[in-house]
């Protein structure tokens, strides 16, 4: 897999980094001075309930949408890139992927490389379709047309037309809500292993449970601001996470010593 940790001219990285965001939808501020940094290497989560401004954040940080303060993007301001540039630095997986014409997997996989043609980098595609394939295990139906494909089938097949573009930051909105289990973990499991080869993720997700055991830190969103940031194991308080969610929890120690267990108090059956 090729290596994502390059330097940019400021020394940051190839990372992102935002202050003072807000984005204004509706008459109103659904996200409301956000400062956030993700680094090369880290797996960062975004957790909240809904309606924090989870999404808008990361279409904020995508430059997908107007947006106040500072978003910058390898150490440079996110609207001062063409797009075919901001495409080859950050690719973006959307909560639902939506296709008007009956592409194969194979088809909507490639659709990834786009950003590289004609340039040196257009000779790594059937490598990086192949590897993403694997890794979201979608090589076995990759002649099957994609609006045949289950829901969470497809879930998988946009994820891995983003891990074939092999861009330095990788935004991800809810990739496991239409897993099963064993592919959420498959899932967030390759998300760490890109980190790992230096890319800097920020991956939206609902379940706790998951964001405490692949993420490097979290922030915790509510109203449009952000409540709590730091490790899950520090920030995963059951004050907070009550509060924010306005329900009961209990955060546990794991049996095994890993990550904290989130559960929901819930009322005697």
């Amino acid at each position: 897999m090729s290596g994502f940790g390059v330097e940019s001219d400021s020394g940051r990285g190839l990372g992102v980094r935002a202050a003072g965001v807000r984005v204004r939808l509706g008459g109103r501020h659904v996200v409301d001075g956000v400062d956030l940094h993700a680094d090369p290497g880290e797996v960062i989560a975004l957790v909240g309930p809904n309606g924090a401004g989870k999404s808008s954040l990361l279409a904020a940080l995508a430059g997908d949408v107007p947006a106040e303060g500072a978003v910058e993007v390898a150490g440079r301001a996110v609207g001062t890139y063409r797009p075919v540039e901001l495409a080859r630095l950050r690719a973006v997986l959307p909560q639902k992927a939506v296709l008007s014409f009956p592409f194969t997997v194979g088809e909507v996989v490639r659709m990834g490389r786009a950003p590289w043609a004609g340039r040196p980098e257009r000779a790594e595609d059937s490598a990086a379709v192949a590897e993403a394939m694997r890794q979201t295990e979608t090589a076995g139906f990759a002649d099957r047309p994609f609006p045949a494909l289950s829901g969470g089938e497809q879930a998988r097949v946009a994820l891995a037309r983003v891990l074939a573009q092999r861009t330095p930051v990788l935004l991800l909105d809810e990739p496991t809500a239409a897993l099963d289990l064993r592919h959420q973990e498959l899932v967030l499991g390759t998300a760490r292993e890109r980190a790992r080869s230096g890319a800097a993720v920020i991956v939206v997700l609902h379940d706790l449970g998951l964001a405490a055991a692949y993420a490097d830190r979290a922030y915790v969103l509510a109203g449009g601001r952000v409540r709590g940031a730091g490790p899950p194991a520090e920030v995963f308080t059951r004050e907070l996470l009550s509060e924010v969610y306005q329900h009961e929890v209990e955060v546990l120690p794991h049996p095994s010593g890993g990550a904290p267990l989130v559960i929901p108090r819930r009322p005697s059956v």
